[in-house]
């Protein structure tokens, strides 16, 4: 299995080469050559399985030769070793024929456990066959960071660098970063909006220089092998509720498009999803630009669903290479008007092709809230404001003939005072966590500038 970059400039790589590259040369993403397959029969042996053994089937296909099948066991048993549900990823039946998806009940409480685990000791392998040592830098909205240094703190072969926007993360999150005790981890609050982290990230990487200096690698969405690891529970999910012999429907909050990608992915593969349902707060350019007005940036609101709070959603250039049929060329100039005009016009064809498998909607703050409340009232469900808002969208698509999953992609907890204000419930952190707000915090702020981030990270190694 080859990885080809989205903007057909770079070289084609190894699993294992583009999952320890990150971003391409070419400032592309990596894809698969091609999607593997899966038969009907194939998707009904995944019942009754435990996760780690379906994360098994589903990834293995995709890593070519990187990984000894018993390695690779080993691996991902170690991943989701943490995670306080047996079953990693449980629905829970919101009301009839709707469904909860639970994403959080990894270490940080949040999805991006799922992929961040399991990269985590993908990575450890490897550095430690190839005896490497790497730089990892990402860009956070808030859960991704956390995500990150859980995952890679402490870790020999690995100095963890995490740029976020100063005061537009949760308290919660925040901290989540901060109060790592390891040497090897680095929280560096950045002056502006999550769309300038991941500018800044960008930057190092397409600084050939600097990024070869300091062995850069990169774990944001960016990175394949996080979609990949997000596949899984598309597959565990819809088989528990019957797949493939009748069909689903996801809808995603989300805001770098990662998550819902996983989603395309599976349908790609052969599983039976009826439709994939983008849901957006306020920030809404993937509901404007799927509802045919272009991908046109705006100022960034802040939100009371920071991780949304998003403009510029990298792997939205993903969707776009496939609904551009594979057409490198057209990419590279769509990211290249992205840059130097702040978006672009898609064509019909294009947009026909992203309608086949995405619909889309959004949810304002007031929404939002509501549906917290009424969630709480009517399903005894209390949901952080990102669920909340994938509940509302997913409310405006049901078809009661076909079940609906909504991914719910974070504690409550992690945004007390916003699911407080929308249910007078103040939610507590899991036992493991009830420290949180006694650490101490080890913080570095760094001015949004390309040259101090980089003497600042050279600096730490």
């Amino acid at each position: 299995m080859k990885y080809i970059s989205t903007r057909g400039l770079a070289p084609a790589l190894t699993f294992e080469e583009a999952m320890l590259t990150g971003l391409a040369l070419d400032g592309g993403l990596y894809v698969p050559e091609y999607i593997p397959k899966v038969t009907k029969n194939q998707i009904l042996s995944l019942q009754g399985l435990r996760y780690q053994e379906i994360a098994f089937k589903i990834t293995k296909p995709f890593m070519g030769n990187a990984f000894e099948d018993d390695e690779l066991h080993e691996i991902i048993e170690k991943a989701y070793a943490d995670f306080s549900h047996i079953s990693c990823a449980p629905l829970v039946e919101l009301e009839a024929n709707h469904f909860l998806l639970e994403l959080f009940h990894g270490p940080t409480l949040a999805f991006k456990d799922f992929a961040m685990q399991l990269i985590g000791q993908l990575f450890q392998v490897a550095l430690k066959r190839r005896g490497k040592r790497v730089t990892i830098i990402g860009a956070t909205s808030g859960d991704t960071g956390s995500a990150a240094i859980e995952a890679f703190k402490g870790l020999d072969a690995v100095d963890v660098f995490i740029l976020f926007p100063d005061g537009r993360v949760s308290d919660v999150q925040r901290r989540q970063m901060t109060t790592a005790k390891e040497s090897n981890v680095h929280a560096i609050a950045v002056d502006g909006t999550f769309d300038d982290c991941q500018s800044r990230v960008k930057d190092m990487f397409n600084d050939h220089k600097f990024r070869n200096e300091v062995q850069l690698a990169g774990v944001n969405s960016i990175n394949w092998a996080r979609v990949l690891a997000q596949i899984v529970y598309y597959f565990s999910s819809a088989v528990s509720l019957g797949g493939p012999s009748r069909k689903v429907s996801f809808t995603v909050p989300t805001g770098n498009f990662g998550d819902i990608f996983a989603g395309y992915i599976a349908k790609e593969m052969g599983l039976p999803i009826d439709r994939l349902i983008v849901a957006t707060n306020q920030n809404d350019i993937l509901h404007r630009c799927l509802s045919g007005n272009g991908y046109h940036t705006t100022e960034v609101a802040a939100s009371i669903s920071p991780s949304m709070d998003i403009q510029i959603s990298s792997n939205f250039e993903r969707a776009l290479f496939y609904a551009y049929a594979l057409d490198a060329n057209e990419i590279a100039k769509l990211m290249d008007q992205l840059k130097q005009n702040g978006g672009f016009d898609i064509t019909n064809a294009a947009l026909s092709a992203l309608s086949q498998h995405y619909s889309s909607g959004m949810a304002t703050e007031v929404e939002t809230s509501s549906t917290i409340g009424r969630s709480l009232s009517r399903s005894a469900q209390l949901l952080c404001p990102h669920t909340a808002i994938g509940v509302k969208v997913a409310n405006d698509f049901r078809d009661h003939a076909v079940p609906m999953i909504t991914l719910a992609t974070a504690h409550p907890a992690k945004f007390p005072a916003a699911v407080k204000n929308a249910s007078d419930v103040n939610p507590s952190l899991p036992d493991r966590m009830s420290d949180l707000f006694d650490r101490s915090e080890r913080i570095s702020k760094v001015a949004n500038d390309p040259g101090e981030l980089k003497r600042f990270i050279k600096d730490r190694i």
